[in-house]
């Protein structure tokens, strides 16, 4: 009986490399895997040892709303409902976004969350301005948790590495106590990310987080989740996932619900998830999401693979990898610097 299980576990995994095409999508460890139900769970960190909600609130959508009270009230119900992971960026609505934020952390909510932001400087004077204002918005004098964003070209890291770059004021903000840990960000190439990678491995550096586009398209797509998850948790580098719904673009495919969307996300090796909240009715569906995980097993990987496979196909689904609609330092180059 014992062995008839395992051949159906490998057949089913076989069968889910042959739909996502060559290479292996990752798995949660089981140590990571929930709470008892009804909690929040929370996840470690990579090798920074932090401990994180396996949801986190994506900073764009908070400057969504039409005021900045209900913006306060999204981000103060999820932190008392258990998420300590925040993400914003310092360009979202041209600061906006860290400005409510910002607000909506006094009254001791600050010490209750783990803050981070992203900048978009990639040369020194242009970095470290962007931090001081991020400073200046989030109402702190520490963050967490620095990004650089958007590393969507194959100059970017050379440019980050080089002379004058912003990896050196990073070091020095890290030194001087302004932020605790260093990461970056992009949505278009797993090949760029391996070379943001690889370029800090070959300057001694390990950076702390890598965030990207984790979501059920992206198994059949120019795969983040098969390129560059594994590579991250060999260094020991913090997986954090975004775009689960892909802005809601996803759900556009009738093939999955929201709530499937989260749970295939949550099964990788994140941890967190980073996913837009613009309501408090958003909010309730994610936590819901939380709630409902258990960890997936590889006959429902399958099945999500199949039912997807078609619909992924071509990055339709994925416009962040295809288009430049989300490529806001295209748009803006003189916000790297």
């Amino acid at each position: 009986m014992n062995c008839e299980k395992k051949s159906r576990r490998e057949f089913l995994e076989s069968v889910a490399l042959g739909i996502a095409g060559a290479g292996a999508i990752p798995s949660l460890p089981k140590s990571e895997a929930r709470a008892a139900a009804g909690e929040m769970t929370y996840r470690t960190l990579g090798r920074s040892g932090e401990k994180v909600s396996m949801l986190g609130l994506g900073g764009y959508h908070i400057g969504v709303p039409p005021g900045e009270q209900e913006s306060t009230r999204i981000i103060r119900a999820a932190i008392d409902s258990g998420i300590n992971f925040l993400d914003n960026c310092w360009d979202y609505h041209d600061g906006d976004s860290e400005v409510r934020m910002g607000k909506a952390l006094r009254d001791g909510y600050r010490k209750k969350v783990f803050l981070m932001t992203k900048t978009d400087g990639q040369v020194k004077d242009a970095w470290n301005k962007q931090l001081e204002d991020s400073l200046r918005r989030l109402q702190t004098d520490m963050i967490d948790l620095v990004q650089f964003h958007e590393v969507i070209r194959m100059s970017d890291p050379d440019r980050i590495f080089g002379p004058n770059g912003a990896f050196e004021a990073a070091q020095a903000a890290k030194k001087a106590g302004k932020i605790r840990y260093i990461g970056f960000t992009g949505h278009k190439d797993p090949d760029i990310h391996l070379k943001m990678v690889n370029t800090g491995l070959a300057h001694g550096f390990t950076f702390d987080t890598v965030q990207m586009p984790l979501n059920i398209m992206d198994a059949h797509y120019h795969s983040f989740a098969k390129k560059v998850v594994p590579v991250a948790v060999k260094h020991g580098i913090g997986v954090l996932g975004m775009k689960p719904l892909g802005g809601g673009i996803i759900l556009e495919s009738q093939t999955v619900t929201p709530v499937e969307c989260l749970h295939y996300a949550m099964n990788l090796p994140t941890s967190t998830v980073i996913t837009g909240i613009d309501s408090i009715e958003i909010l309730k569906q994610a936590l819901e999401a939380v709630r409902t995980f258990q960890p997936m097993t590889s006959g429902q990987v399958v099945a999500l693979l199949e039912r997807t496979a078609k619909a992924a196909a071509d990055g339709e689904f994925e416009l962040f990898k295809t288009d430049t609609r989300f490529d806001a330092t295209a748009r803006y180059p003189e916000w790297l610097g």
